[in-house]
């Protein structure tokens, strides 16, 4: 059976190199997230099978049947009762290859002892606020590519193409999904290798989402502030109090990160280099990651072509409650050579998007193409591969995510990353230790992070 998804006349223009399309989406096609599509553009219908159902959009917010106590308390799981419909092995594995990617397939063959994935049933229920709605809608009649398909002006608090014609309109769909107001939480990074000794890190983030923010007042996103950061460290002990802060923009390629670090040592706050694309991450995590690897990809787009390859049904990360589950530890989660503890993940089958990146000649990256996977109902990425020069198969990713009741909004949730070279693998976004993150009713706002702020509270 094809999972392959045929596309219309756009689309194909698109991958067959035709200039990118800059005009916003008519009023007829805006019609469709009324019939064929859900509000933010996904299919309505299931799949011919029935194993992933119809758009049902039930709930918006808190289910009825669901006990949430509000910000910054447990997300508890709608689907708790639910038992895997099956288990996929190494030993199954012919039987399923057609819903997985490059690199999950890759996984099963490199350990095929200990990795499977747990499948349950496919859920459509929960729907994101009426405000991302309405910013989605009015971002189809008014959003535009800009600077050969890297910037992208007239969009506003959700995704700017709820009916992408080419690649470059799929990536800012992710980029720019629409979130709460940001994010106050402790988060742990744990990096295990192929001989089980770990490394750690744990971070106090806040951030203040701007752009992606559907009740942040509208603006022009031509130079409009993305969002600020503040990331202080608490582990390891050499790096307690090492403050990283500053803003990003919503074109990263016009504007690029404007950031500061705190050095407790010298008690001085200074200007950070620019650091983007295939820059290591700091820390802990600086040999299993890249910058622009964080959600899967975050950064400017203009070192790749961006085409899309078509849609897929594949089992992806779905609903992920568990992992962040406070009666599971971390010894628990990374207690797995290779890869995290399976099972702690869920998976279900979706519909998602596939994106290939692959580097533009003259250009560098240590990625020389990428292969990103979106989830049509959210647009956000929920799994990567990465491909070095000789096109290889380098690393596999995967993002989590959940349902957040108070910002009516997906989540990500722990994100993985896995060499398949060296066997190690790195998981972020841990929160089980310290408790869940506050996603609206923040105690900071727009001025906490400026140099002059953070040098009185770091004192």
């Amino acid at each position: 059976m094809s999972c392959q998804t045929q596309f219309p006349a756009f689309v194909l223009a698109a991958l067959l190199g035709v200039p990118l399309a800059q005009a916003a989406l008519s009023e007829a096609e805006l019609a469709r997230l009324d019939q064929d599509l859900t509000p933010v553009g996904a299919e309505r219908a299931g799949n011919a099978d029935g194993s992933i159902p119809a758009w049902s959009g039930k709930w918006r917010g808190t289910p009825p049947h669901v006990q949430f106590a509000g910000s910054g308390s447990l997300y508890p799981d709608p689907y708790a009762a639910e038992r895997p419909l099956f288990r996929i092995t190494a030993q199954n594995l012919e039987q399923y290859q057609n819903r997985l990617s490059d690199g999950q397939i890759a996984l099963f063959k490199r350990y095929p002892r200990s990795y499977w994935m747990d499948i349950y049933p496919s859920h459509r229920d929960l729907r994101p606020s009426a405000k991302i709605e309405q910013q989605i809608r009015e971002n189809g009649r008014t959003a535009q590519l800009s600077e050969d398909g890297n910037g992208v002006t007239g969009t506003w608090g959700g995704s700017p193409f709820p009916i992408p014609k080419n690649g470059n309109e799929l990536i800012w769909n992710h980029s720019l999904q629409g979130r709460g107001p940001g994010e106050d939480g402790v988060y742990s990074l744990i990096v295990t290798l192929a001989n089980g000794k770990q490394a750690r890190q744990v971070q106090h983030h806040q951030t203040l989402n701007i752009g992606t923010n559907p009740d942040s007042p509208r603006q022009d996103a031509s130079d409009a502030i993305s969002g600020h950061f503040m990331y202080r460290t608490l582990e390891p002990a050499r790096e307690l109090g090492k403050i990283t802060f500053g803003h990003s923009f919503i074109n990263p390629v016009a504007n690029a990160q404007q950031s500061w670090q705190y050095d407790p040592g010298s008690r001085r706050v200074r200007r950070a280099p620019n650091v983007g694309y295939d820059n290591p991450s700091s820390g802990a995590s600086d040999s299993l990651r890249v910058n622009d690897d964080s959600r899967m990809f975050n950064g400017s787009t203009d070192r790749y072509q961006w085409t899309i390859i078509g849609k897929r049904e594949l089992f992806i990360p779905y609903h992920n409650y568990a992992i962040n589950d406070p009666a599971t530890t971390l010894a628990q989660l990374t207690e797995t050579i290779g890869h995290p503890n399976p099972e702690a993940l869920r998976y279900e089958l979706h519909r998602v998007w596939v994106l290939e990146a692959s580097l533009k000649p003259g250009n560098r990256h240590v990625y020389a193409k990428r292969r990103i996977y979106i989830d049509e109902d959210t647009w956000g990425a929920v799994m990567a591969d990465s491909y070095d020069a000789r096109n290889h198969l380098w690393r596999t990713n995967l993002q989590t995510t959940f349902y957040a009741y108070d910002t009516q909004s997906y989540q990500a949730g722990p994100s993985v990353y896995h060499d398949l070279i060296s066997g190690a693998y790195l998981v972020d976004r841990l929160t089980n230790e310290y408790g869940p993150t506050r996603l609206t009713d923040l105690a900071h706002d727009a001025g906490d992070f400026t140099p002059a702020a953070v040098r009185k509270r770091a004192k």
